[in-house]
């Protein structure tokens, strides 16, 4: 699978999405900051939401919890917080031009078309809208992959949709995702990334909202192919993201834990090939077998006989049950190297 430039299909492929959503708080300049933010550390992709006032909201639309003073409602939020097309522009601009994947979540019918002509190359989808029909078919239409999460939704809506992108032959990864912020390890279901797999045979992510490197460490060893995390760009900023979110510090160790596991993952050890390669340093910590004290030729050996140090210059101490009660040709006195040739053994 292909986003933008972006290919999903190998290890080395993980997507990692720095979700910014609302973060900016309407601020460009603070937008901007974060697209910075999420290149600078490691984000392949960085993914905003996008929220036209009119078209998805009403002036009766009340606050679930109430964060911020300056709006009565919702509508109002949104309508301070817009982007112009023009600004939308701008942003996936300057994401590309950092290198990054510009992702936002359209929220009505109309941010999707205005995202379209903006230039997306894939959709993300809101858990909200999994189930929303009118835009799924708009954007299925766009021939554009996309990024579904599913985070409130059960066994049947899921399997639904999933029938529906697949019967227009859309191209999408489904996202495990738990709708708590934070989100608690034990409501991360981890499990849910190979059920998805086993069910449906698609690629699978986790969108996560637990503000730790651990759950998107984990998805990417359960094979996850894109891992969404929300940033910040401090503890101390205000919104109701941030306790959800990762700064900047930990999006970069999240960044630098998956690619050091997909070089890993790329290089499959032989263990016969590294031992020859570290055959000096196997001579040197090794033990091999030689006498714990003067023993004189023609002793049969006992175990009381044999110690074992390094460097392995001799026998290896593996073999010593091999020349138990066998007779020794030679001298020997005290830490000296016992040889095969020092024995009397015709079968070894």
């Amino acid at each position: 699978m292909r986003i933008g430039t972006f290919d999903t299909e190998l290890w080395r492929s993980c997507l990692l999405i720095a979700e910014v959503a609302m973060a900016h708080d309407g601020s460009l300049g603070t937008a901007h900051a974060f697209i910075d933010a999420a290149a600078d550390n490691g984000a392949n992709a960085i993914k905003f939401q996008t929220h036209l006032a009119a078209a998805e909201s009403s002036p009766r639309e009340a606050f679930r919890i109430k964060v911020f003073p300056q709006d009565s409602t919702r509508y109002d939020y949104w309508k301070r917080t817009e982007f112009t097309e023009e600004q939308w522009v701008m942003l996936k601009r300057h994401a590309e031009e950092r290198g990054l994947v510009f992702l936002s979540t359209p929220f009505s019918l109309e941010a999707a078309q205005m995202l379209d002509r903006v230039g997306v190359v894939a959709w993300k989808i809101s858990s909200g809208d999994i189930n929303n029909a009118p835009m799924l078919d708009y954007l299925a239409s766009t021939g554009k992959p996309f990024l579904l999460s599913t985070g409130m939704s059960p066994w049947n809506e899921i399997s639904d949709t999933v029938c529906r992108l697949k019967a227009k032959k859309v191209e999408f990864i489904l996202f495990q995702c738990n709708n708590t912020y934070p989100c608690p390890p034990e409501k991360i279901g981890l499990n849910i990334i190979n059920e998805y797999r086993n069910r449906f045979g698609i690629p699978v992510g986790l969108s996560d909202h637990s503000a730790t490197t651990a759950a998107g460490i984990g998805a990417f060893m359960l094979g996850a192919e894109a891992v969404e995390v929300h940033i910040t760009l401090s503890k101390r900023a205000f919104g109701p993201d941030v306790s959800s979110s990762l700064t900047c510090e930990e999006l970069k160790s999240l960044a630098s834990s998956i690619r050091f596991l997909e070089t890993a993952m790329e290089n499959p050890t032989d263990k016969d090939v590294e031992a020859e390669n570290l055959e000096r340093m196997r001579y040197l910590f090794m033990k091999g077998i030689v006498a714990s004290k003067s023993l004189k030729r023609g002793k049969r050996l006992q175990e009381a006989d044999l110690a074992y140090k390094k460097p392995c210059e001799g026998m290896p101490a593996g073999e010593y049950r091999k020349i138990i009660g066998q007779i020794l040709k030679n001298d020997k006195n005290i830490d000296d190297i016992i040889t095969w040739e020092d024995i009397e053994y015709e079968n070894r």
